[in-house]
């Protein structure tokens, strides 16, 4: 006999009560619920209660003029499930491959990453003035916080005085791997924007994907410099 998963049994539960609500005309009561799919109260409660806490469902009451407090009601929210599956490697394998079909998709796909670190440079807080530019340290300090936020684990070499930064994991590893002509120049153009934001005397004039199998190396230096 096949145990079924950790949680598979209450997801599915919890679908049976959701596809109830959906199938009904008018909102119905725990105990009704709990009734129709012969369950105990509690049971009913505790799928509804995440329900609730998804946006899946939504609790009411009747206009009973009853005394006593009102029984709660719930319904089915009339959209699409929130929590349901997201396919988004898919969507950017599909872009991808549309993107490289352009006759220069790096420049395209640079231009595209220097927009979106101008935007994401904005989330990062500043030591210094805001109409004051950072000298080169913080530049390179705002840099960090900002690939770290994004997830590509970045760090500096121990010891060494080599202008760079290591990075240790890329968030769109699996299509980086079979497309680094257009993931590569969208994070060299994530980092160029956002020292352009703020007007950063350092830049980052080169990335190098996978030097080795855990690092690709962004290279720093001064804006205006060979």
């Amino acid at each position: 006999m096949t145990l079924p998963k950790p949680g598979q049994h209450a997801a599915g539960r919890r679908g049976q009560v959701l596809r109830l609500l959906r199938d009904a005309r008018s909102p119905m009561a725990i105990a009704e619920i709990a009734e129709r799919l012969g369950i105990h109260v509690n049971t009913a409660r505790f799928h509804l209660e995440s329900l609730v806490s998804d946006g899946r469902v939504e609790r009411t009451t009747t206009d009973s003029r009853s005394p006593g407090r009102p029984p709660q009601l719930f319904h089915a929210v009339r959209r699409m499930d929130p929590m349901g599956p997201r396919h988004f490697r898919v969507l950017a394998e599909v872009l991808a491959e549309v993107i490289a079909t352009d006759p220069d998709p790096s420049s395209r796909v640079l231009a595209t990453g220097r927009l979106w670190g101008r935007h994401q440079a904005s989330t990062i807080t500043h030591a210094t003035a805001p109409d004051e530019a950072p000298n080169p340290d913080e530049s390179v300090e705002r840099l960090m916080r900002l690939l770290d936020e994004l997830g590509f684990a970045p760090e500096r070499p121990a010891g060494g005085d080599r202008p760079q930064i290591d990075l240790r994991h890329c968030p769109f590893f699996e299509l980086a791997i079979s497309r680094t002509d257009v993931v590569c120049p969208v994070h060299l153009g994530l980092m160029q924007g956002a020292m352009q934001s703020w007007a950063s005397p350092i830049t980052v004039d080169r990335l190098d994907p996978f030097v080795q199998p855990d690092r690709c190396v962004a290279h720093l230096s001064a804006v205006g410099g060979s």
